[in-house]
């Protein structure tokens, strides 16, 4: 049976997509049969860092009825890609019943998919909230900041009070080290913890390394560089403590889903 993860933030600029791209190939790395699909609409960049020129996108699938095995690129490590198109103005606010149809389009890969990983829009907005209540598993990336938080805690209170989603990983980026990382977690929990009925757990955090900020800036997958051994462990980490957490079980229009 398949799973499926979507990696969220509440604001931009805060790893995101950089997390969503190293997560999928980690899980490549470890022998899973992964999908990474770029639901970013229209400012997808997933494609630059995966070194990806792609000739199909999701608006190929929205727009002309194509099938999503035929958008399909494959990146290293045989990670299946769907790019979300960058610059595409007509697909920035698709309709629900049109978020939907692609939602089903995916179920021809589910077997040929072990996990499949959407990185979804920043924010809390209805794209947002329409791929983080379809998967099973929701990520939240956050920094220490007060910004991020006020976004993250938006988008999770959003999330749970009006689609129901309950458990919520955790991801801090750009720690010191990981004891700031999950100080920064408590730090967190505790907010949400005061008003939301709601499950968080410490997927872990990630360092701020120089190979991570060289790999940022080349535009490179950072767990591509074989010298990077302190960042593969960490991102490996992060997967097996994702896997570990709660699931959300809505009975909405969900990936893999035959209803």
């Amino acid at each position: 049976m398949s799973n499926s993860l979507a990696i969220a933030s509440g604001k931009g600029g805060v790893g995101k997509t950089t997390i969503a791209v190293n997560l999928a190939l980690t899980l490549a790395q470890m022998g899973s049969k992964v999908s990474l699909m770029d639901a970013d609409f229209g400012l997808a960049n997933a494609h630059i860092m995966l070194g990806i020129n792609p000739k199909k996108t999701i608006r190929d699938v929205l727009k002309k009825g194509m099938l999503v095995e035929d958008v399909i690129e494959t990146g290293p490590h045989g990670l299946k890609f769907i790019s979300g198109g960058n610059g595409l103005i007509d697909i920035l606010n698709i309709e629900k019943n049109s978020k939907y149809q692609l939602i089903r389009s995916l179920n021809p890969i589910e077997k040929s998919t072990d996990t499949l990983v959407v990185d979804i829009p920043a924010g809390a907005s209805e794209n947002s909230m329409t791929f983080a209540s379809a998967v099973d598993r929701l990520v939240i990336v956050l920094v220490s900041e007060p910004t991020s938080f006020m976004d993250a805690y938006t988008f999770i209170k959003t999330a749970n009070l009006d689609y129901n989603l309950h458990n919520f990983s955790i991801i801090v980026n750009m720690a010191d080290n990981e004891s700031a990382a999950k100080e920064t977690f408590i730090k967190f929990q505790n907010i949400v913890g005061k008003f939301l009925d709601a499950n968080l757990t410490f997927a872990g955090g990630m360092p701020r390394t120089k190979k991570i900020q060289n790999a940022i800036i080349k535009k490179l997958p950072v767990v591509l560089n074989k010298e990077a051994e302190l960042e593969k462990v960490s991102f490996q980490r992060l997967s097996k403590n994702i896997f570990k957490a709660g699931e959300n079980k809505n009975n909405g229009i969900r990936f893999f889903s035959k209803s």
